[in-house]
């Protein structure tokens, strides 16, 4: 177990390199990967599951004690991310299927690696890991509707299959996941230990497939789909932080919010793009993979090393008062 746990952080560790490396080799080489699209939605399922079983009832605590603060992290999530994809996709003339893919990315809910993140950056951890799960559980009614009324206009869209693709992906298996942690605690935390390592292959396999499946059209517009998404997801991290400021949150919740609304579930987002839209239309939430763990892990580094300088500074003013 021992020899897994070691193994299952070292894949973890290097999430982004292996993320960047399998894509490059499935743009070059897409056969091999190409099959694997029709079993994205399964594998997503189980990365969910993976979510649930770290999720417990005590996660949802905060609502009745501190129900402001979740409401605005969950409202911020669903209000700006939606919107600021919808802008870019206008701002930058994308296709009818491009701007779909980034409308769908910024309806889709909290990613998973914002509570991490947020841990890393000294913020407020519970409140990420309660507006992540509130985010989560409300996703097939919001992320569809949203969804719906924002791109409604560019592409056809099945709302009703939409919503029941996100209930059997999302819903069931988180709830699963939170009934098992609920009913046999000892044996799910010995899985969590190795469970993050295996939604690390399951994403790896997911982007690879829809690399393999866009490789000839991601050749003309690679630039294009870049600048989107990176504006899309700093924007994010901004107005997220500013968001939370604007409603008197303190620091360490605004660090919380900053990463529930700029870290998103692309995942989530490239499964829906492949089932019911163009395949194109999943790129934005394949290419997001990896960009929002690069700046994620930045601002987050950088917030957790300013927190750490401010508190010795602190310690050594109050040694030297004494």
């Amino acid at each position: 177990m021992k020899y897994l746990e070691k193994l299952a952080q070292f894949i973890c560790k290097y999430m982004t390199l292996w993320v960047v490396v399998i894509s490059v080799i499935a743009f070059f080489y897409p056969a091999p990967f190409k099959p694997v699209g029709k079993y994205i939605s399964y594998m997503l399922g189980v990365i969910m599951l993976g979510m649930g079983l770290t999720m417990s009832l005590d996660d949802f605590r905060l609502i009745l004690t501190r129900p402001k603060d979740v409401f605005y992290g969950v409202f911020f999530r669903y209000l700006i991310m939606p919107l600021v994809g919808f802008g870019v996709a206008k701002m930058l003339g994308l296709s009818p299927a491009l701007a779909a893919g980034m409308i769908l990315l910024g309806a889709s809910p909290s990613g998973t690696g914002s509570n991490v993140m947020t841990y890393i950056a000294k913020g407020d951890t519970a409140l990420s890991v309660t507006v992540s799960s509130v985010n989560t559980i409300l996703a097939p009614v919001l992320t569809t509707y949203i969804f719906s009324f924002l791109a409604g206009g560019m592409i056809p869209i099945d709302i009703g299959a939409l919503l029941m693709d996100i209930v059997k992906i999302v819903l069931i298996p988180v709830g699963v996941g939170v009934a098992l942690h609920t009913a046999a605690p000892k044996m799910v935390e010995k899985l969590t230990k190795v469970v993050p390592a295996v939604s690390v292959i399951f994403i790896i396999t997911i982007m690879s497939s829809v690399v393999a499946l866009n490789a000839a059209r991601m050749a003309t517009m690679a630039l294009v789909l870049c600048v989107a998404v990176a504006i899309h997801n700093i924007a994010g991290l901004v107005l997220g932080y500013y968001a939370g400021k604007s409603v008197g949150m303190s620091e360490k919740k605004s660090r919380a919010v900053t990463f529930e609304i700029g870290m998103e579930n692309s995942g989530l987002a490239v499964a829906l793009a492949l089932a019911h839209l163009d395949p194109m239309a999943a790129l934005p939430g394949a290419v997001m993979t990896v960009w929002e763990y690069m700046t994620g892990s930045l601002l987050a580094s950088y917030w957790g090393n300013k927190s750490s300088r401010e508190e010795r500074a602190e310690e050594a003013e109050v040694e030297v008062l004494t």
